[in-house]
């Protein structure tokens, strides 16, 4: 979290009621703190930024924050691999650039919502330029990736890869790893379910991607 160069902190009333929120999630039972609350009515994507650091990932939906619990160790350890094989791929062929989990992209304005996928690949030729990336990045990935850790509804996961692709996504891949699965989603009407003995195809998007899902999964 912290600024990354988006405008300067929030009021003391705003961090005052991000911190009595915190202070109330430390006192709230085990997993309640992964849940939505209203820190105030809307807050625009440059306060996001500005909101103290308390270690806890925040991603903001239509104005409001959500908080995550860090992620587990499973879920890191297949984000890290879907990253490493897009991004050595990536970077061999000059294909663009991959991003790490937590890095948070617009996806629309007024409310304004930032996601943070756990793995995401702009193509070369759609690259902001680096003073751009120092902030939220305003150009959507080409593909995005999403690790499905235990906690997750199906509900959710659903509409997050609906937003992803209703925002311009090309390709989005969505990794189980409890059932060693995937399911690459061209649409909400064009998915393709994936077994651990199937490849993770980059098609058009990832041009010349190819690598078998255990490999990923480990």
């Amino acid at each position: 979290m912290g600024g990354d160069g988006q405008g300067a902190g929030l009021p003391i009333s705003h961090t005052g009621e991000y911190d009595a929120a915190l202070r109330a999630a430390d006192l709230a039972a085990p997993g309640d703190w992964r849940m939505a609350r209203l820190l105030k009515e809307h807050f625009t994507a440059e306060e996001l930024a500005g909101l103290p650091d308390r270690g806890r990932r925040l991603e903001l939906v239509k104005g409001k924050v959500y908080e995550m619990p860090p992620a587990g160790g499973e879920h890191g350890f297949v984000s890290h691999n879907a990253g490493l094989v897009l991004g050595v791929h990536v970077r061999a062929n000059g294909l663009g650039m991959v991003f790490a989990a937590e890095t948070g992209f617009f996806i629309r304005r007024n409310p304004d919502t930032v996601r943070a996928p756990d793995a995401a690949f702009i193509a070369r030729e759609r690259l902001p330029d680096r003073e751009a990336l120092r902030g939220y990045v305003e150009v959507m990935p080409d593909l995005v990736v999403e690790v499905v850790s235990p906690g997750d509804r199906p509900r959710e996961v659903q509409d997050k890869v609906a937003e992803w692709l209703n925002a311009g996504v090309r390709l989005v891949w969505v990794i189980y790893p409890a059932t060693r699965s995937a399911i690459a989603y061209r649409s909400l009407t064009e998915a393709t379910h994936l077994s651990e003995t199937d490849t993770l195809d980059g098609a058009e998007v990832v041009p010349g991607f190819a690598c078998p899902l255990r490999e990923v999964l480990g």
